[in-house]
């Protein structure tokens, strides 16, 4: 609990220590430091990723366990059947995915002309990005102990086109935050915005789910 909630701490005190905007963000947004705290891109970028990662936790780590028969054995307070400090886990590891896979999409919008041939690549990416993360998250933790599947050839292959989905909208869904179009959000805004991208991945969650004719039981 003390690493995972320690490595949270430095991506809020971000807004904080470099108040400063992106070089991508448009020039009427330059004096930063002077803007609210709570309109700062760090901090509203930390804000949605904290709302959807809690999501994924409360609600989609019952669709592994489902699906995928997956399971946590180390001993641990829970919240929702799902061991507390993955809740601060997923925030700092999907923080990495999401400003990675923002770097990337930026690097087409602001590389190529927009037209329907970007976006198609733009689609291709996101989708073979999302694979490959999901894939890659899942091969890189395979060495955890307390961490397992019924089958871990289906959760490495099958199981990271269903982790996928996740990504398949929430890394178009966050690069919409301050970058999309010149778009500016409120909190309220950014707020509204991971709800409704989390609400969204839970809808194709559990529509899989309903198409292999999977039982959900949430034990809580």
């Amino acid at each position: 609990m003390l690493v995972c909630a320690g490595l949270c701490v430095p991506l809020f005190l971000y807004a904080v220590l470099a108040p400063s905007l992106p070089p991508h963000v448009p020039p009427s947004d330059a004096l930063a430091g002077s803007s609210s705290f709570f309109e700062r891109y760090p901090f509203k970028a930390s804000v949605w990723l904290a709302i959807y990662s809690h999501i994924g936790n409360y609600w989609y780590t019952h669709y592994f366990y489902a699906v995928l028969k997956a399971s946590y054995s180390m001993p641990s307070f829970r919240l929702n059947d799902v061991p507390l400090p993955l809740y601060f886990a997923t925030f700092f590891y999907f923080s990495t995915y999401h400003i990675l896979s923002n770097v990337l999409l930026r690097r087409v919008c602001t590389g190529y002309a927009p037209n329907i041939f970007r976006s198609i690549f733009l689609v291709c990416l996101v989708v073979v990005l999302s694979y490959f993360t999901a894939f890659t998250e899942t091969l890189t933790i395979s060495s955890f102990p307390y961490y397992s599947f019924e089958d871990p050839f289906m959760a490495m292959t099958v199981g990271s086109a269903f982790y996928g989905i996740y990504f398949l909208v929430s890394f178009p869904a966050f690069f919409r935050l301050d970058e999309w179009e010149g778009a500016r959000l409120s909190l309220y805004q950014t707020g509204m915005d991971s709800l409704g991208a989390g609400m969204l991945i839970l809808i194709l969650l559990d529509a899989v789910r309903l198409c292999l004719a999977i039982p959900l039981t949430i034990k809580g």
